[in-house]
């Protein structure tokens, strides 16, 4: 809502039951965030006591959203809908700097001038307006005078009547409603069900809720276009019906001349081919492409104030009479329409980049480790507390203190003796997991015998990585072949890729091809189970060092693992201009003696062999992988 009111999204999707709901007007929401600048003048306790009256909670450390922290003159503090964490230092009442931190690692990561943070509910809880709604809510067990109680949110239209509504927000907006007769019933069913409240003193519907017949009348003073999948009978017909034949274009999955060939055969027919790019550089890529398929088009930026140079000089592809067109737009998906003699193919129908744009899964932090191993944990089990050691788990507990209460994690220590872990502190436990099935010994709880391990491991730990760091110190001083990034053909390549990419493959790929890129020698062990991928990115690596002239070399170890990579790689590689051959036991005399000579001559990309590939006798021109 908060964007909305600024104007921040041309486009809002929502369901019935949220276009129903009742709000206060834009502008309450246009100044809910409080946003920062570098220069403000606010003491760290003023916006601290802020942070707690819209909702968050004081953490040390900030690791999860709702959290904030201040040490001396410095606050962290983690918005909602914020990918990090922000952390305002300050001299004196005055901020000094802001930046945005890691809340895995606490590290900042990025600096920033301006800054907002978002409240995590509507109202700000103070004691004054609490303790009216506690009185409105007729409750049975009243809370403290001025103190939260759950749900008390659903009570405040009965001190602050709403009046507003998603519309509001939309300014003169067009409206589209996707099934009305379907939108109309989801909003029936949600009144149903708020006119049976689960509990004695829930607040009335009509307070935070508007009925469908009052949304109807608001929406009767806007434009609207109401989408049918069949043109069934209904209250409201459209006032003028239009049937536009069409059909879903093409999907190429980069296979480039499959996309020409489509292309070719539609200007054949009478048709406008039109190829749209999002954004000036994949445009200038779509023009690499055609020319090298001499594949005569007009580009459509030209006609801007912002037009490419680049494209501009190549002009002399970019003939006035030719029926196809490359257009920079936002449309990641085509049609035909058979009509107007018009095929559209969007972005990701020649490369489908969907999966590609996601983002890597933020790394995990220890409660969150923590969080995925507590669904099997059950009493008995051993865990490991950061301070204490080994201990055995009891289960959760809940103590009461006055009118506190809390929820703990008991653990048992050696001699019977008990700790109470909160649960706001499971970052401090780990499950415990055993090699083999050993039983381990109970830590006593205050005594030495946790600290002596700690500090026997820690001791082992630094050995080690000082060998570690003797030999990557040994790895960076080599040098070796710096690799190009990316081009065209490494892209199309890429794009063949007949399957959905798994998360773990697209990050794989990029690490790699990121670490041949560097002039230090790449060392990558790459882990996974069968039929999960692991052959597609060394055939991308592979790609990769072809594409500055290396040959590849692929080491496997048994004869039938040799044939079955041979059939792949040929299988994969065979759009492009690519010798692969193959060395095993059952290749002798005069066809191994033509291979080997071909691959010390460098007629040979690939070779993929058993250990015989280590032997002597195997000379490479150019090995690069």
């Amino acid at each position: 809502l908060w964007r909305l009111a600024g104007r921040q999204t041309p486009l809002t999707i929502t369901p019935a039951g949220s276009l129903l709901l009742k709000t206060e007007p834009p502008e309450f929401y246009r100044d809910l965030a409080l946003t920062l600048e570098v220069g403000d003048e606010i003491s760290l306790e003023m916006l601290a006591e802020h942070l707690e009256s819209v909702g968050y909670e004081r953490r040390e450390p900030v690791e999860m959203v709702g959290e904030y922290s201040i040490r001396g003159g410095i606050l962290d503090v983690f918005p909602p809908e914020a990918r990090h964490g922000l952390r305002i230092e300050s001299f004196g009442d005055t901020i000094d700097s802001m930046r945005h931190f890691d809340p895995a690692s606490q590290r900042s990561v990025a600096k920033t001038q301006r800054a907002s943070i978002l409240p995590l509910r509507e109202w700000p809880a103070n004691r004054r307006l609490l303790a009216e709604l506690a009185e409105k809510a007729e409750l049975e067990n009243p809370p403290p005078p001025g103190e939260p109680f759950p749900g008390w949110e659903f009570f405040v239209p009965l001190v602050r009547p709403r009046r507003h509504s998603l519309l509001d927000f939309l300014d003169r907006g067009l409206v589209v409603i996707d099934e009305p007769e379907q939108v109309r019933g989801a909003a029936e069913r949600l009144w149903t069900r708020l006119a049976q409240p689960a509990t004695r003193n829930a607040p009335p519907p009509e307070a935070n809720y508007f009925t469908w017949e009052e949304i109807e009348e608001r929406l009767a003073a806007r434009d609207r276009i109401l989408l049918r999948e069949l043109d069934v009978e209904g209250p409201e017909r459209p006032a003028a019906s239009f049937h536009i034949p069409s059909r879903p274009s093409v999907a190429f999955h980069g296979n480039v001349p499959v996309a020409v060939a489509e292309a070719h055969s539609l200007v054949e027919e009478g048709h406008r081919v039109v190829f749209f790019a999002p954004s000036t550089g994949e445009l200038e890529r779509l023009a690499d492409i055609f020319q090298e398929y001499s594949v005569p088009f007009r580009v459509g930026i030209e006609a801007s104030a912002g037009g490419s140079d680049y494209l501009r000089q190549r002009a002399y592809v970019a003939v006035e009479m030719a029926d196809i067109w490359l257009l920079k737009g936002p449309v990641r998906r085509g049609a035909v329409l058979p009509d107007s003699r018009l095929a559209i193919f969007g972005s990701e129908d020649l490369f489908d980049r969907s999966d590609l744009v996601a983002q890597p899964p933020a790394p995990r932090t220890a409660a969150a480790a923590f969080a995925a191993d507590i669904a099997d944990l059950k009493p008995g089990d051993y865990v490991v507390h950061a301070t204490h050691g080994v201990g055995r788990y009891l289960g959760i507990r809940e103590i009461r203190s006055g009118e506190q209460s809390g929820e703990f994690m008991l653990l048992e220590y050696a001699g019977g003796a008990r700790l109470y872990v909160p649960l706001t502190r499971l970052d401090l436990v780990q499950k415990y997991r055993p090699v083999g099935d050993a039983t381990p010994a109970l830590d006593k709880l205050g005594g030495a015998t946790w600290r002596r391990t700690k500090s026997r491991v820690k001791a082992r730990m630094r050995d080690m990585a000082d060998e570690l760091l003797k030999l990557y110190a040994e790895r960076q001083m080599a040098q070796g072949h710096a690799f190009s990034e990316d081009s065209n053909w490494q892209r199309e390549f890429d794009e063949a890729f007949e399957f959905t990419e798994t998360p773990d493959q697209l990050n794989a790929i990029r690490e790699i091809k990121r670490d041949m890129e560097r002039p230090q020698p790449m060392d990558r062990l790459l882990c996974g189970d069968v039929g999960y991928g692991k052959t597609e990115v060394a055939m991308r690596a592979a790609f990769k060092a072809l594409g500055d002239g290396k040959q590849v070399a692929l080491l496997a170890p048994t004869t039938v693992l040799c044939f079955q990579h041979f059939e792949t790689f040929k299988r994969r590689f065979a759009p492009f201009p690519v010798r692969i051959e193959m060395i095993t036991r059952f290749r002798r005399g005069k066809q191994l003696k033509k291979v080997l000579e071909e691959i010390a001559a460098g007629k040979v990309d690939i070779v993929i062999g058993t250990h015989k590939l280590l032997q002597d006798d195997v000379k490479y021109r150019n090995l690069g992988l």
